[in-house]
């Protein structure tokens, strides 16, 4: 979307790395994917065809071996990404429904591959979780990697750029975006991509300000055009006026003031004016990013996504895959807490491993989560058993996620002291006092929370599912993603139950939605009565911060009037009422922003 005038021509996108850069765009010209002609091939040509396309996986596989070898230290972090790429390749929706494409239609292989690539990403688009469905991004690159191959055109030479540039590109793979030389490039901005996307990730660590999902950006912007790139607004502006340049100057300037303000403090508690302590996690789907949590200033891990390992991969992780990976984290983290959540994933995604697994219609309210567990013992016992040796060695506990009726944690609980009994039995070392926890994230789970409170050691609120199941609203729907509002007087109210039923029963009570991670929702969060909130490590830093100008005292009187308001808007109004100043000097966001 942009407005245009005469100067500043300003395009919104997706903030996916804060910062701002200010310089001249290089267009990064790539080859085009998307027309791909159709062409029935003759029956003796189509072995040839199946050999064409398997030249071009390996050549593919051939090139990333190159860039894996390669890659540059600041990059080594990140080889797991291009790890995938390669799993990718082979993986067998693609590569075996590429061919037997090609065997059953008679049709060339650049189309039979196109038709292979289309199921695999209508697979990943119908998930819940936002992470996993920004995976189609990595799909996609696999299927550019291959088709420039079998196209004879090869990929594009990013690392030739010699000039220090904003990039400006309709995407960019990951195993582009690691030929980057840092000291030449000031920011990323692309068409596609989301926030979790891998190109977003990448940015995040290296600290490079990027704005993704911008639409038609490269269409809109030409070589040497002078532009402004506000990864923390998500805002691109083009061709600014002189007014522009000097506000967005200052802008920079504050905003690396107050970078490193935060960053020197992220290690300091998490501690209202008035004593009170919230503790300040972070959530991490990769081993990878415990790095980032602790330098982020993350008091623990509160949420570990267990679904990549399952991911990407022609055959299900044996326990000693789960188990090792598990053990990493534990001894990482040393006394610091992990919470590892079990399997949250659809059987539509293990189609290729179970024969009765299917495509659903409705795959956000189906077979997924501790649904698809209860009806997998072998799966779910084999993750089990690995979550207990694992917990030997670290201070882990364990969570069911999508719990919506008290029978599936108790049979979950049955399931756990199965694994147990069997690990027991065979000598195995483990731990038989762990945590056990449920996710509060339907509704049904938040009116029975006194009933599953008896059953468990501690909840910890799901908010992005709960908002979506509560108000229901596809969030990804544009006509409705509207409606999709954290404040929504009901979400609070669900939560403040929660957190009473807690309360009450002497359990622990956390909230691990990406609510966590907004700064105007921490005077809520705080007089709420959450013993802990965990988020993006990058977010830790700037809520520490505003927890520390907050009064414990005053947010509860806060949630107290809150819980009488009818709208999202009143409840805002509320909290920058009484709060906005005390937010505004503990984020950048709030008070440095520049009227475009």
């Amino acid at each position: 979307m942009a407005d245009s005038t005469s100067k500043n021509l300003v395009v919104q996108g997706i903030g996916a790395s804060p910062g701002i850069a200010i310089g001249k765009a290089f267009l990064f010209e790539q080859e085009n994917t998307d027309v791909i002609e159709k062409r029935f091939v003759e029956p003796e040509e189509i072995q040839s065809e199946i050999n064409r396309f398997k030249d071009a996986v390996t050549k593919a596989q051939e090139y990333l071996h190159r860039i894996i070898g390669e890659v540059p230290d600041e990059y080594r972090d990140h080889n797991y990404i291009l790890d995938s790429h390669m799993m990718l390749l082979k993986d067998r929706m693609i590569y075996d429904g590429t061919i037997e494409q090609i065997k059953q239609t008679s049709v060339n292989a650049e189309w039979a591959l196109k038709i292979a690539v289309g199921k695999v990403k209508s697979v990943f688009n119908q998930m819940g979780d936002p992470y996993f469905r920004d995976r189609v991004s990595d799909i996609a690159h696999v299927y550019k990697l291959i088709l420039e191959n079998l196209l004879g055109t090869g990929p594009s030479k990013i690392s030739d750029i010699d000039k220090r540039v904003i990039i400006v590109a309709h995407d960019l793979s990951p195993a582009e975006t690691t030929q980057i030389q840092l000291e030449k490039v000031k920011a990323f901005m692309t068409d596609l991509g989301g926030q979790t996307s891998h190109t977003g990730i990448v940015a995040r660590s290296l600290e490079i300000p990027a704005v993704l999902g911008l639409g038609n950006a490269t269409q809109l912007i030409k070589t040497r055009d002078l532009i402004i790139v506000d990864g923390s607004a998500g805002v691109v502006i083009i061709d600014p006026s002189e007014e522009t340049l000097t506000r967005y100057h200052e802008r920079k300037d504050l905003f690396e003031d107050f970078l490193a303000r935060v960053t020197r403090s992220s290690y300091l508690p998490a501690e209202t004016t008035d004593g009170h302590h919230l503790t300040v996690s972070a959530n991490i789907t990769l081993i990878e990013e415990v790095v980032s949590a602790i330098d982020h200033g993350g008091d623990d891990i509160g949420l570990y996504r267990t679904e990549f390992l399952y991911l990407n991969r022609p055959s299900l992780p044996s326990e000693q895959d789960l188990f090792d990976n598990y053990r990493d984290l534990a001894e990482i983290m040393g006394t610091r807490q992990v919470t590892i959540r079990t399997l949250d994933i659809g059987g539509d995604k293990f189609a290729d491993s179970i024969s009765w697994a299917g495509e659903e219609m409705n795959p956000a309210l189906g077979l997924r989560a501790i649904r698809f567990c209860l009806q997998s013992p072998e799966i779910f016992k084999t993750q089990l058993r690995a979550i207990l040796r694992a917990a030997y060695f670290g201070n882990i506990r364990i969570m069911f996620p999508m719990i919506s009726q008290v029978e599936e944690i108790v049979q979950a609980k049955q399931m756990l002291n199965e694994a147990a009994e069997s690990l027991d039995r065979e000598g195995i070392p483990f731990r038989d006092d762990i945590q056990i926890g449920a996710m509060i994230e339907v509704p049904s789970a938040v009116v029975m929370a006194d009933m599953l409170a008896r059953e468990v050691d501690f909840f910890s609120i799901g908010t992005n599912d709960l908002i979506q199941y509560s108000l229901a609203i596809d969030r990804v729907n544009k006509h409705v993603a509207g409606l999709y509002q954290p404040l929504h007087p009901a979400v609070l109210r669900m939560i403040h139950r929660v957190v009473e039923v807690a309360k009450a029963t002497g359990i622990q009570v956390t909230l691990c939605g990406e609510m966590a991670g907004d700064p105007i929702n921490v005077p809520v969060l705080l007089g709420l009565g959450l013993d802990a909130v965990s988020m993006n490590p990058i977010s830790i830093p700037a809520i520490k911060n505003v927890v520390r100008r907050l009064s414990f005292e005053e947010s509860k009187h806060l949630v107290q009037r809150m819980l009488e308001q009818a709208t999202s808007a009143d409840v805002l109004k509320l909290i920058q009422e009484t709060f906005g100043p005390s937010i505004e000097t503990a984020t950048f966001s709030y008070n440095d922003t520049v009227d475009h």
